[in-house]
């Protein structure tokens, strides 16, 4: 099944779902092993190309996925939870939202912004674009913001990195505790009773 139900998730939103979740995570730990690296090192330079182009990858995966989530509503939350937790549960995906597009955002800024004015190749197949109004700024004026810019991006994958620990735990909650179908309806493979 492709689209949601209202039982589960589709195959098309999980995918989107454990893609992105692993690109991010995967992203995140290496632009911080990048970050790391010595500026002599002669290998950063290709490693830095490698992060840019995941996450200019998981920018159009949100986006794609966030025109398929309002094409294909998510199923209902169960009857029973609490009007606290479904809350919590929609600030959550909101947040989760906004920083899966923030964050490579932001690094396309960072970027865009670079005084050097460098590149970026996807993947080494072709040249993405800079921000116009970040790159055609004074060299010495990307030098003043581009740190600025590296700076919230670091701490918008920092909150990100413990909101996702917070949307594990409450995932494992309904599992474990709840012994609802809240996780299960995004797992692949799993039988959702009604």
């Amino acid at each position: 099944m492709l689209k949601n139900n209202s039982l589960r998730y589709g195959a098309v939103a999980m995918a989107f779902h454990w893609l992105i979740a692993a690109a991010v995570l995967f992203n995140i730990w290496f632009g911080g092993y990048v970050h790391d690296m010595t500026k002599d090192d002669p290998d950063r330079f290709a490693l830095v190309q490698i992060h840019k182009s995941i996450g200019l990858t998981i920018l159009v995966l949100a986006f794609a996925r966030l025109i398929w989530r309002l094409v294909d509503p998510p199923p209902p939350l169960p009857a029973n939870m609490p009007k606290w937790e479904r809350i919590a549960a929609k600030a959550s995906h909101y947040l989760l939202y906004g920083l899966i597009l923030a964050i490579p955002l932001t690094g396309w800024a960072v970027v865009s912004s670079s005084p050097l004015g460098l590149p970026t190749m996807w993947f080494g197949l072709f040249e993405w674009p800079h921000l116009p109004f970040l790159a055609d700024l004074p060299r010495a004026d990307k030098a003043v913001i581009r740190p600025q810019i590296f700076e919230v991006h670091s701490i918008l994958a920092t909150v990100l990195l413990y909101v996702f620990a917070v949307h594990v735990f409450a995932a494992l909650k309904h599992q474990f505790w709840d012994h609802d179908a809240v996780l299960k309806r995004m797992l692949p493979g799993t039988k959702v009773d009604s």
